[in-house]
């Protein structure tokens, strides 16, 4: 069996382990994240929604998402 290897980054100000060539989107998945609802920064950069499935994650990456809920 093959041992992935594990990078640390930062979702939201917490530490979390993903592995090797994790992409952004695989990340938002796994948090369970509304895409059509969220605004996401990867090391104080905006990211366009459209390329999250290119964006493979860095040891060491900066993620900040905010989940925008309506009411009234």
């Amino acid at each position: 069996m093959k041992v992935k290897n594990k990078i640390k980054i930062s979702v939201n100000g917490k530490q979390m382990q993903v592995i090797t060539k994790y992409s952004l989107k695989s990340l938002i998945t796994k948090l369970k994240m509304p895409l059509n609802k969220i605004a996401i920064e990867l090391n104080k950069n905006i990211i366009d929604k459209k390329r999250i499935s290119k964006i493979k994650l860095k040891k060491g990456d900066k993620i900040e998402i905010v989940h925008f809920i309506g009411g009234g």
